[in-house]
């Protein structure tokens, strides 16, 4: 952890319509930490990403020289050397053990089926695979449906305090829905869908992705 007083050197390389990125932007914007934002998409930004990290997957944060990747860790980091206001781990071992938990389910059981039949609809057609789509649609209504279970007397993922894994859960299901819309049955992932959107913190990083929805490949419907 920095000393008092001493200023923030944080740089985030990311893009605001990125799922993985709107989860790190969450994350800092809710504790109203300082960070220079390097928004990819020209060339300065794209090499200056590569340097860093060849494999050129985003979001990755950089801190005072030091270069963190994947979303869940970034956020892990922030917490450990950055704290706020918002703790996003619990200090609490077992209820961290729930929080990471929800984490992995939402990264894993929703956002990648999620990308895997956006992904689909920008190969050529003869490249596409329906297969594929179908079990990944299949893994979602599954995914909804433990989850609305899971929910049932919780406000956040985990209880009444919003989280690492909330911050997961918001792009997770706010393009999920986009790309296999959560069915009317499954009501209390609809009304959580709907709180993470209220959320001031993550309503701004949707906010600054507008200009971007457009370029959905399945089409952006018109809500949210």
């Amino acid at each position: 952890m920095k000393a008092a007083g001493a200023p923030m050197t944080l740089k985030l390389y990311a893009h605001p319509f990125s799922s993985y990125c709107q989860k790190v932007l969450t994350a800092l914007y809710e504790n109203d930490t300082p960070f220079e934002y390097r928004v990819l998409g020209d060339e300065q930004s794209g090499a200056e990403l590569e340097a860093l990290w060849p494999i050129k997957r985003f979001p990755v944060l950089v801190d005072d020289g030091r270069t963190v990747m994947e979303a869940t860790i970034i956020i892990e980091h922030l917490g450990l050397h950055h704290p706020g206001p918002v703790r996003l781990i619990s200090e609490d071992l077992r209820e961290a053990l729930d929080v990471r938990l929800m984490d992995r389910f939402f990264d894993n059981y929703v956002m990648t089926p999620m990308q895997k039949i956006v992904a689909d609809r920008i190969r050529s057609e003869g490249d596409r695979d329906s297969y594929g789509v179908a079990e990944a649609r299949a893994m979602l209504d599954r995914a909804y449906g433990w989850l609305d279970r899971t929910l049932a007397g919780r406000e956040w993922a985990t209880g009444g305090t919003f989280s690492l894994a909330d911050c997961a859960a918001a792009p997770s299901l706010f393009y999920a829905d986009w790309a296999h819309p959560i069915d009317e049955a499954f009501q209390r992932v609809r009304d959580y869908r709907r709180r993470l959107l209220a959320r001031p913190a993550f309503a701004r990083a949707v906010d600054e992705a507008r200009p971007y929805r457009p370029f959905f490949p399945l089409g952006a419907p018109d809500r949210d």
